[in-house]
């Protein structure tokens, strides 16, 4: 069925008949009508107008929504990497602290190690020393026993009334 236009119904004329309709009622009706599509026509046309605006600006949003959508999308990989980056680095600084830990400990390492060398050498040091002191002692003292043994007994003792004048030498000597 095709749509009739108000210019249509304008333009439409209807054959008389003798028994017909009262003509000025039928023109009234039709002016009518007409005004009724006119009314709606433009109705129509502002409702595809605001139709139009509103898909225009259904578009503009949803060029937005998927600007901001990118927009999303690269903060989280921008946020990701940042992420990632912090990670490494974090891996990387606990990496670095623990070969510097490591050098330190075998630095204290090798300086324990030095002193526990030092020590032993001191320990042996002060055992030579020890064992030098005792052989020169046992040779003092092997000395003063062979001194004693040869050394000629003593002269009978004087009567306490008369001292000798040898007894200074006598004491000198021994």
């Amino acid at each position: 069925m095709e749509r009739i236009t108000p210019i249509d119904i304008q333009h439409k004329s209807f054959k008389k008949a003798l028994q017909g309709y009262d003509r000025a009622e039928v023109d009234q009706f039709l002016d009518e009508v007409i005004e009724t599509l006119e009314d709606d026509a433009t109705h129509r046309a502002a409702l595809q107008a605001e139709i139009a605006d509103l898909k225009e600006r259904i578009s503009h949003f949803k060029a937005m929504e998927e600007s901001l959508q990118n927009t999303l999308v690269l903060a989280q990989r921008t946020a990701d990497e940042v992420k990632a980056s912090a990670h490494k680095e974090a891996d990387l600084i606990r990496e670095q602290a623990r070969l510097a830990a490591e050098r330190e400990i075998a630095s204290y390492n090798d300086a324990i190690a030095e002193t526990r060398r030092e020590h032993q050498r001191a320990i042996e040091a002060a055992e030579k020393t020890k064992s030098e002191l005792r052989s020169l002692l046992m040779t003092h003292l092997a000395l003063l026993d062979s001194a004693h043994v040869a050394a000629p007994a003593p002269p009978p003792s004087l009567p306490l009334d008369e001292p000798a004048a040898s007894d200074t030498t006598r004491l000198t000597v021994q």
